[in-house]
């Protein structure tokens, strides 16, 4: 899709929905999900959320993410089963309720990352080796690949996350020792898999996130999202190994740009209204999710013109 016909749907984008018929509704970051009896229905709107708000619409995220989900679920269901019922939309998934665990399964392939808990900023600015659960060796250089990839798991339900070594999670009683090393062992089977399909399709998988829970049969369960540009990093295999050598950033999938927008234009953190997203940046961003979608999942992307998301949606889900 060009950047010309994004344009022309700038607007054409789901920003919020309010089905009385579907159950209890939450409104999250992204999604909005309904909570019924039986199932829940998870509707990925184009939300675009930054400094702890919506920052923009970005027209076709929302389907993207959830088909680019779908993708990975029906490619990693020999591993474990997940929450996937139906799809009656493509921004739409209805999902079988689970108990949530109190962790976030965070998998690292790659030693990485600029943000305070990130793993090159413990290693590298913090001097720390001993993580708990694995030591580091010396001299690692920032987006070096790991030798295995390494599990770092992290709290869910607190208003700051922090992380935990596995010994560590069992000693706050958050989960038993068997279930944690279970959430380990299968994070780590999806994560190889992951990057196996990726790097076919010229990509590096760096780094996810997955979120397991416990269904009505007590059986462990994949629920949310998994491996979308959202909850993961993707690097591009071709490059990579040239540019590290060269001391240069990978190329990857950047949405920093609308972020750095804001950032410059306005006190995001605290102004009541923030500017309006530039056009032109809330389009690229969408034709780079489009880019992301095509590239991993091999398909070309398709839209369904002829009616607003929200009246798509609205019919399908009735």
């Amino acid at each position: 899709m060009t950047i010309e016909k994004i344009k022309e749907h700038i607007n054409d984008v789901l920003e919020e929905t309010d089905f009385k018929n579907l159950g209890e509704r939450k409104v999250g970051k992204v999604r909005d999900v309904y909570i019924a009896p039986d199932k829940i229905t998870l509707i990925s709107t184009d939300r675009h959320s930054s400094f702890d708000r919506v920052i923009a619409h970005v027209p076709f995220k929302g389907e993207i993410l959830n088909q680019i989900s779908l993708f990975w679920f029906e490619n990693t269901k020999d591993i474990i089963p997940n929450h996937v019922i139906s799809s009656p939309d493509p921004a739409v998934l209805v999902a079988k309720k689970c108990k949530p665990l109190p962790v976030e399964a965070v998998i690292r392939g790659y030693i990485t990352g600029v943000t305070g808990t990130s793993l090159w900023t413990h290693y590298n600015k913090d001097g720390k080796r001993d993580f708990g659960n694995f030591i580091l060796p010396e001299s690692l250089k920032k987006n070096q690949k790991l030798i295995e990839p390494l599990f770092t798991p992290t709290t869910k339900f607190e208003e700051h996350d922090r992380a935990l070594s596995p010994d560590e999670i069992v000693q706050e009683g958050l989960m038993k020792k068997d279930m944690i090393e279970e959430v380990e062992r299968v994070a780590k089977t999806l994560f190889k898999r992951g990057q196996e399909i990726a790097l076919k399709h010229g990509l590096i998988l760096v780094d996810t996130k997955y979120e397991f829970g416990i269904d009505e049969e007590g059986r462990l369960m994949l629920i949310d999202e998994i491996h979308t540009p959202d909850s993961s990093r993707y690097w591009k295999a071709g490059s990579y190994e040239e540019r590290f050598e060269k001391g240069e950033e990978p190329e990857y999938f950047d949405k920093e740009f609308l972020r750095i927008w804001f950032r410059d234009h306005c006190d995001p953190y605290k102004d009541k209204i923030l500017p309006e997203a530039p056009a032109d940046l809330v389009a690229e961003l969408a034709r780079r999710y489009i880019e992301i979608y095509e590239t991993i999942t091999g398909k070309a992307f398709e839209h369904d013109f002829s009616q607003t998301p929200l009246e798509r949606v609205t019919k399908n889900l009735s």
